[in-house]
């Protein structure tokens, strides 16, 4: 009788002998299974701290560096300055985009965090805004693309940012990330 378990039989193996025996592809994971990990995010001060950077490097240099045209296959950056929906007071973003037709088109994502971008927020309470672009500003009204655009406005997004599962990182937050539509305004002096 073993003292320590109470059994009769004899002691059970070590785990490790157990591992020994077992074939490797027994000990490999699959690769062809989907993983159910979300994708990782780095922390929120590293993101934060980017954008602080971005915006740093588009003032320093005058606007020389921070902004690109968005292309056939890459997504561009641009500058949106929208009133602050409390303070009245200008507000700066630099957001990813793309175009379709004369609309500029971008995702409400804040980072991939839960709460909704301040710019978002802004344009909700005043749609109309600036745009600095790497050919110069245009005046826009912003709204949120409707039931029947947003699928396809979202799969041209995906297109573009392949290298990123923007469906699983979309699915970490409680709401849907709003497409955000930025229409041209009548000619308004920046």
């Amino acid at each position: 009788m073993n003292e320590i378990t109470g059994n009769t039989g004899p002691p059970p193996a070590p785990a490790s002998a157990e591992r020994d025996h077992a074939t490797h592809a027994e000990q490999e994971p699959m690769m062809s299974e989907p993983s159910t990990k979300s994708p990782s995010l780095p922390p929120r001060w590293f993101i934060r701290s980017f954008w602080v950077g971005q915006r740093a490097v588009y003032s320093v240099t005058g606007g020389r560096l921070g902004l690109r045209r968005a292309t056939a296959t890459q997504w561009g950056m641009m500058r949106l300055r929208t009133v602050g929906r409390r303070s009245g007071v200008e507000r700066v973003a630099i957001l990813g985009y793309f175009e379709d037709g004369a609309d500029l088109v971008t995702l409400a994502m804040n980072g991939w965090a839960d709460p909704e971008p301040a710019w978002w927020l802004n344009l909700q309470a005043n749609p109309e805004a600036m745009v600095d672009l790497p050919d110069g500003p245009r005046a826009v009204r912003a709204r949120a693309a409707n039931p029947d655009e947003r699928p396809r406005l979202w799969a041209r997004w995906v297109e573009y940012d392949k290298s990123a599962d923007i469906d699983a990182l979309a699915a970490r937050r409680s709401r849907d990330t709003a497409v955000v539509i930025l229409s041209p305004r009548p000619e308004v002096s920046a």
